[in-house]
């Protein structure tokens, strides 16, 4: 029985102590935070391969696609 208090007790200290850094992340993040992660080493990978018109033509189709 002394070892369920114990282990009571340490488990609402952890969770004040979790408490006091704020809410856990969700494991998501904010679309432009993504966005400006991804978009150098696209830029990287489309100089570095010569793949701009391949780009270009996704782009426009996918511009197509949306009604743009």
């Amino acid at each position: 029985m002394a070892d369920t208090a114990v282990r009571s007790i340490l488990r609402t200290q952890g969770r004040r102590a979790a408490a006091a850094f704020g809410p856990r992340p969700s494991g998501t993040r904010h679309p432009l935070v993504a966005a400006a992660m991804v978009l150098p080493l696209a830029a990287l990978l489309v100089v570095a391969f010569g793949g701009w018109d391949a780009v270009v033509t996704q782009a426009s189709s996918v511009g197509v696609m949306s009604g743009r």
